[in-house]
């Protein structure tokens, strides 16, 4: 199972390259991975009937208990089928749906395979926290695929509606999940469903798993989501909302239903839930004029009716919903997917417009009418099946007493009849020949006027509207509906195999007699039932004009909608009032208000402990040696002089110089890697802060500050208490032995070094690493995007390039710096020129020897990219904007990649090997003239930290440097001139 959901997020990963090389036909590629999962089910057919469940079990982060696990069962096989074989067919399909340059093509083949992908891991996973990061995953893709055509507003709208529904669902839904596994004390999904809690935990987890279900599956009243997502591409609606996404609810329920049936909060739930769902999607597909919104509140209606099947708790109910779940798969995938062919043909789905496809279109109406004849439940199609084992069901348990029962088959035969109604009204809207009114003259009908030209041979040709004009379909348009209706016809004609294949999991349900899948059940009340069903809903088709009349006249349900839309607007109108009373645009307020949560939360901790004299210490040692109580002598005053300067540098450099002294404190402690990084960091803020400052006014503001002095020397003093508090009692807080203690031995031992702070870094919690250097790269991401004002691209500012310098040819061999000269008269340095030539090799080399010997001694690849970027900043200082491009012509974007590419790639090696994620291992070697080599793979790691940090600073230097210059630049710059005789 692993290796199937890998391949399928591989071919995920592969899908934007194969559409670029192999165009359209890339989807034929991608089908693939879906093909395999489907592939995979129907090979373990034997031992998931015999019950011998395939078992896949990786362990993740064994210290944690975590692992990746999957579980193939009778519910996971179904659905594994539905997921598999509508993709496969879905992808094929899209290979004809999309034109040849259509704009977008390669992204969204990536998203929906890798939306497949989530599918499979979401009903296979057997671990319930597994089951929510695919829930999730299937939320984010649904977004970009219903928004694919982001230029129009109706699918933005559409796709933040349902990401929005959906991930509110799904976060109620892992409350669920977490209460299930505390309260059962495992984590398996299996294991959680064969012993469930009781009691109130187990009401809690099922009114939170029955959220999460109504979200996904469009149940009251979040259904409005899903006829709105009807603005995505056809194959999208074809199988996210058909036969996946939609399935995600249905699947929870039929999941945890086994074990949590029996609650009555449970079951009344699912009855409002799902009858009410049932009977409000059909009404509402009686009145739509597009083909696919017909579908919509029929797929509405139909998820409404498998919830009620599967989670009202009985085995034969259980066993006609688990059949009506793979019929609807079938049929409604293929509807989607024969109106997507209309669309393309004929460039519209209005039935109003559409006339005479039965003629012109007569493939694709075999289909749309097999499918729809499974649909509203005619002999001998799946729906049929299904549906008769529902009503057998639903008799037998209202007739023995089941008064919640009795509501739930009036519920269904309602529906059904609704059913029967808008799938008539599908068929005769799609494929039928319309007549338009008398008193219209002819050509010009909704048809006529949808396809000119066409003359209608009919003998009442003055009352038939024209044929509708259409293109040649590619069969690609044609076979996957075509395969989808004629599947729904095949495996009706073998119910006891469906019989058979199904029981096991409806056997697992709490109550009731087992049920079967019949044909022919010969004549009952139920046959009855059917045949009223049928009746009834022709007769509401034949009357239709009469009951939209009665439908206009009545009470129209969009109240869910429109209670949605109130509510957004009101939760913008309230963040637009927090944001304008909150965000004033005053740093000091801002600070202000960090700095009164600092004193107040953890102070108010620290001095109820210090009441209860838990947390005193009862010695406190001032300082080892009389340098410690110096250099804090030297951070006190100039922490309060740069309080008190007026002039920004001033103030900058008085905060240095309490930076410099905390790495002097850092030095006599014996930290000397904290040391020499803390002058490090300092030194690059230093630089950055000045840059900063060139925009900025020298001074800070004249206004009178008299007023509020006190009140923020209070606030200091505060802050300052409750810093020194924390650092006193929190080391006294500590009820665990610290991990660290073994962290010397391990060093050596593990990770191949004696420099405990570096191998800790890119061994112990080389994870916490990644974690840090991702958030550098957001950072410099974020930074950018404040400061640039144009489009940010990825041209490096090299002198050869500059269209406003003029260079001489002989100019690199007589000047100390390449672009010294674009700098104008006032801004040059000689000395600095000639410092920064004489220094900066010497300071790369510096870095390098940081980075090998980071391992056994100080240093290491944060400490080497600092240096390095260092040596580019004084680069830029003496040169300008055009010497850093000089000094290092890479775009900054390159190297945050790569070095967060080659530290994770670190992991994925190790993994590869059989080793850990991010396991070092030592390597041993000589060679004839360096002699013994000692190589940790983790030094690869520390390459891509220091690159991450190299790419940090060269960005920050083009933000607050090379961007800034050119937009203070009022000038062009002046034409570079070279004395002879400079050396």
């Amino acid at each position: 199972m692993l290796s199937v959901l890998l391949l399928t997020f591989l071919l995920a990963l592969a899908a934007p390259a194969l559409v670029a090389w192999l165009g359209r036909r890339a989807f034929w590629v991608l089908a693939l991975g879906p093909a395999a999962a489907a592939g995979y089910a129907l090979a373990q057919t034997s031992r998931v009937q015999a019950g011998d469940y395939p078992v896949s079990r990786t362990s993740w982060v064994p210290g944690l208990e975590l692992s990746i696990d999957f579980r193939l069962d009778t519910l996971s096989w179904l659905m594994l089928l539905v997921v598999g074989g509508v993709g496969a067919l879905v992808l094929l399909y899209c290979s004809a749906y999309f034109a040849r340059d259509a704009l977008g093509t390669g992204r969204f083949a990536a998203v929906l395979t890798a939306f497949a992908g989530a599918m499979v891991g979401l009903v296979t996973a057997d671990d319930l926290l597994m089951l929510f990061v695919f829930w999730e995953l299937t939320t984010v893709f649904s977004y970009l695929l219903i928004g694919h055509y982001a230029d129009r507003k109706a699918s933005r709208r559409a796709a933040m509606q349902a990401i929005v529904v959906t991930t509110a669902g799904g976060l109620v839904m892992l409350v669920g999940l977490i209460v299930l596994g505390v309260s059962s004390g495992t984590w398996f999904v299996s294991e959680v469903v064969a012993d469930p809690p009781t009691g109130t935990p187990a009401v809690v987890a099922a009114v939170c798993l029955l959220a999460g279900a109504a979200t996904k599956s469009a149940l009251i009243p979040f259904h409005f989501w899903l006829p709105a997502a009807m603005a995505a591409p056809t194959p999208v609606s074809a199988y996210l909302h058909a036969a996946a996404m939609v399935k995600a609810g249905v699947y929870l329920v039929a999941r945890f239903a086994p074990a949590l049936a029996d609650l009555p909060v449970w079951r009344w739930l699912v009855l409002v839930l799902g009858a009410g769902t049932l009977l409000l999607g059909g009404y509402r597909a009686l009145r739509q004029h597009d083909l696919k919104l017909v579908l919509a509140f029929g797929t509405v209606s139909q998820l409404g009716l498998i919830v009620l099947l599967l989670g009202l708790g009985s085995r034969a109910l259980a066993l006609a919903g688990l059949a009506l779940l793979g019929a609807h798969a079938m049929f409604k995938a293929a509807l989607f997917l024969v109106v997507g062919g209309i669309d393309v043909a004929t460039g519209t789905r209005d039935l109003r417009r559409l006339s005479g496809l039965w003629r012109t279109m007569p493939v694709t109406t075999v289909a749309g009418v097999l499918a729809t004849a499974s649909m509203i439940g005619f002999p001998p199609f799946a729906g049929y099946v299904a549906k008769e084992a529902a009503l057998e069901g639903l008799w037998h348990d209202a007739t023995h007493g089941g008064g919640l029962e009795t509501v739930a088959l009036v519920a269904v035969a309602v529906g059904s009849a609704l059913t029967v109604a808008y799938g008539l009204r599908f068929v005769w809207g799609a494929f039928g020949t319309k007549r338009r009114p008398a008193s219209e003259p002819a050509g010009t009908g909704a048809a006529g006027a949808a396809a000119k030209g066409v003359a209608a041979t009919a003998p009442d040709a003055d009352r038939i509207a024209e044929p509708t004009a259409v293109r040649r379909q590619p069969w690609l348009l044609v076979a996957p509906p075509l395969v989808l209706a004629v599947l729904g016809l095949l495996v009706a004609l073998a119910p006891a195999t469906g019989d058979r294949l199904l029981a096991p999991h409806a056997d697992t349900y709490p109550s009731g007699e087992p049920g079967h899948l019949v044909l022919w059940g010969g004549f009952t009340p139920v046959l009855a039932i059917t045949l009223v069903v049928l009746a009834v809903g022709a007769l509401m088709f034949v009357q239709r004009a009469r009951v939209e009349r009665w439908q206009d006249a009545l009470w129209s349900p969009e109240g869910a909608d429109l209670a949605y839309r109130r509510t957004m607007r009101r939760l913008d109108e309230v963040a637009a009032d927090v944001t304008a009373a909150t965000q004033r645009g005053s740093l000091p307020v801002y600070l202000s208000i960090i700095l009164v949560v600092l004193a107040v939360a953890p102070g108010a901790v620290i001095s109820s402990g210090v009441l209860r004299g838990t947390t005193v210490p009862v010695e406190v040692v001032p300082w080892d040696e009389p340098a410690q109580a110096a250099i804090v002598a030297i951070v006190v005053i100039a922490s309060v002089l740069a309080a008190r300067a007026r002039r920004r540098l001033k103030a900058v450099v008085l905060v240095g110089v309490a930076g410099y002294a905390n790495a002097a404190l850092f030095l006599l402690h014996g930290a000397p890697d904290l040391a020499l990084t803390q002058v490090l960091c300092e030194t690059v803020t230093l630089v950055v802060l000045v840059l900063v400052l060139r925009r900025l006014p020298p001074y800070f503001t004249d206004r009178p500050l008299k007023a509020s002095r006190w009140g923020r020397l209070a606030l200091a003093v505060a802050s300052g208490l409750v810093m020194m508090a924390l650092t006193v009692a929190a080391p006294l807080a500590r009820v665990a032995t610290p991990i660290s203690g073994s962290f010397a031995e391990e060093a050596v031992t593990y990770g191949g070094g004696k420099n405990i702070v570096n191998v800790t870094l890119v061994d112990i919690r080389a994870w916490d690493t990644v974690g840090e250097i991702s958030v550098l790269l957001v950072a410099a991401t974020g930074v950018a995007s404040l400061v640039f004002l144009r489009h940010r691209s990825g041209e490096v500012l090299r002198l050869s390039r500059a269209a406003d310098v003029e260079v001489p040819d002989t100019h690199r061999r007589s000047v100390w710096l390449a672009a010294g000269g674009t700098l104008a008269p006032e801004r040059r340095s000689v000395m600095f020129e000639v410092v920064t030539r004489v220094i900066f090799h010497a300071m790369v080399l510096f870095a390098l020897y940081l980075l090998f010997s980071g391992h056994n001694a100080p240093g290491g690849g944060f400490a080497a990219g600092l240096v390095v970027g260092i040596a580019l900043a004084v680069r830029y200082l003496a040169g300008g904007r055009y010497e850093l491009g000089e000094a290092l012509p890479v775009a900054p974007g390159i190297l945050l990649g790569t070095g967060l590419f080659l530290s994770a790639g670190v992991g994925l090696a190790a993994l590869l090997s059989g080793q850990e994620v991010l396991e070092s291992f030592i390597v041993d070697f000589s060679l004839p003239v360096i002699g013994h080599v000692h190589l940790v793979t983790s030094l690869f790691f520390d390459i891509g930290v220091m690159l991450v940090v190299v790419g940090l600073v060269l960005d920050v230097l083009r933000t607050f440097g090379a961007e800034i210059d050119r937009q203070g630049d009022a000038t062009p710059a002046p034409t570079l001139e070279v004395r002879e005789g400079v050396r």
